[in-house]
């Protein structure tokens, strides 16, 4: 391993040997480069697979030759690995996060609210039709009633029409015809405002995750502009080399001075300034997650919601109406004279009208076509519960993946971290003089 590393991180190879060696740890990156950028682009940034294979080929050719030709690439390259561990690839899986939420919660949210919406056409269509059959009722009834009415005793007390008459019924399929129209309108509303949503969101995502991966080649590159430039730049840690250059001078005293300021990179010291970035960038991990958590809830909240107005609905009763009509009609026989005599006057009975009419109001109907609630998928939970173990074992392992940049370069450049080892040991004399 450590031939391999020492082909791979020189500047140019010695021979044919190294060569061939060299072209094939390249191909072998490249092709796994490629097909983790297929499934980013295919899976996680929802391209079509055709353009996905067709940038995937072509970013594994240009990899290959930018590997393979230029030897700071390759030193860039590397420290893209761990600096994935640090801000700039929490911004990835911050942006796998947004997708996954996206592609899989979203879209569960708005079919329980779709449900709910059918739900709440369905009790409308069927109150509407209870409520029209009533009317009918009403009918039958005013009917039987102007029947009752027409038959008396004498044709002299005989009304003219005891009938009613109701033309409510002849614009039921109008009032049909208008509560669909209604609902195809919200639907359609409801559905176009769900997938420019859905696209806002994919399309926005695409350009973050694009910006943050173009960020995070820049932040590689600049880490290794400042080390070549600046011997000051990320040069506090106790390496073999300047352990080895303090010993031949018989320096070792300075080393055990400065050991408050200076760590070891292969040490698990982290410094008072370490440790308060990494609390500042736990907080900023823990208001994503919340944030996610609300809209996992939500999702809970609206599946939850549908379930249960399902249920009721279909445990809704009919609602059971009585209409009960009395109708007396009575005539008294001269009550002028009876009274005079103080006798009680007698009443001929004309009409006699008691009937009970029974009816139910229906909420439901088992017709509607109800799309059933749709639980939350507990894998997708799982896989953004696992996201968030992920960064925030990256916030804690944010200062080695950055002590690991420095020993890449430094394996790239071993002739500069000559220089910069012996700029230490100077400064450090320095300040034991003072």
């Amino acid at each position: 391993v450590a031939d391999l590393w020492w082909i791979y991180s020189k500047p140019v190879p010695a021979d044919g040997r190294e060569l061939w060696t060299l072209f094939l740890q390249c191909s072998c990156i490249t092709a796994v480069i490629g097909g983790l950028f297929y499934n980013w682009m295919f899976a996680s940034l929802e391209y079509s697979w055709h353009l996905s294979v067709a940038m995937a080929i072509s970013f594994s050719l240009l990899l290959l030759l930018t590997l393979l030709l230029v030897h700071p690439a390759r030193c860039v390259f590397s420290m893209i690995m761990p600096t994935l561990g640090t801000k700039q690839g929490r911004k990835l899986l911050f942006s796998t996060c947004i997708m996954i939420a996206v592609v899989n919660i979203t879209p569960n949210i708005t079919s329980n609210i779709k449900t709910i919406l059918q739900l709440i056409k369905c009790i409308c269509k069927s109150s509407s039709d209870s409520l029209l059959n009533s009317t009918a009722l009403l009918e039958k009834v005013s009917w039987e009633f102007g029947d009752a009415v027409q038959e008396t005793v004498h044709s002299i007390y005989k009304p003219m029409n005891g009938h009613f008459r109701f033309s409510l019924l002849q614009n039921s399929s109008l009032i049909y015809q208008k509560m669909h129209l209604a609902g195809e309108k919200i639907s359609r509303e409801f559905l176009s405002v769900e997938v420019l949503v859905k696209d806002s969101i994919r399309v926005a995502n695409r350009l973050a995750a694009g910006f943050f991966m173009l960020y995070l080649c820049f932040e590689s590159a600049w880490y290794l502009k400042n080390y070549l430039t600046n011997l000051r730049f990320d040069n506090f840690y106790i390496t073999k080399k300047l352990e080895r250059l303090a010993l031949d001078r018989k320096a070792s005293h300075l080393l055990v001075g400065s050991s408050k300021k200076l760590i070891r990179p292969t040490g698990l010291k982290l410094s008072w300034e370490e440790v308060v970035l990494c609390l500042m960038q736990a907080m900023l991990v823990t208001v994503a997650l919340l944030l996610m958590l609300v809209v996992v809830a939500m999702d809970h909240f609206a599946f939850s919601v549908a379930d249960t107005a399902v249920r009721r609905a279909a445990q809704f009763s009919a609602v059971p109406i009585t209409l009960n009509i009395k109708y007396k009609v009575e005539i008294g026989i001269m009550p002028f004279l009876f009274k005079v005599f103080g006798r009680p006057s007698e009443e001929l009975l004309l009409v006699d009208f008691n009937r009970t009419y029974h009816h139910h109001l229906i909420f439901s109907s088992a017709h509607c076509r109800i799309s059933p609630p749709t639980p939350p998928n507990p894998s997708v939970l799982l896989v953004v519960g696992l996201l968030f173990c992920i960064l925030y074992a990256t916030v804690f392992l944010e200062t080695y993946a950055r002590r690991l940049c420095r020993k890449i370069a430094a394996s790239f450049f071993q002739s500069w971290e000559e220089e910069r080892v012996l700029h230490l040991y100077r400064r450090l004399s320095r300040r034991h003089r003072k």
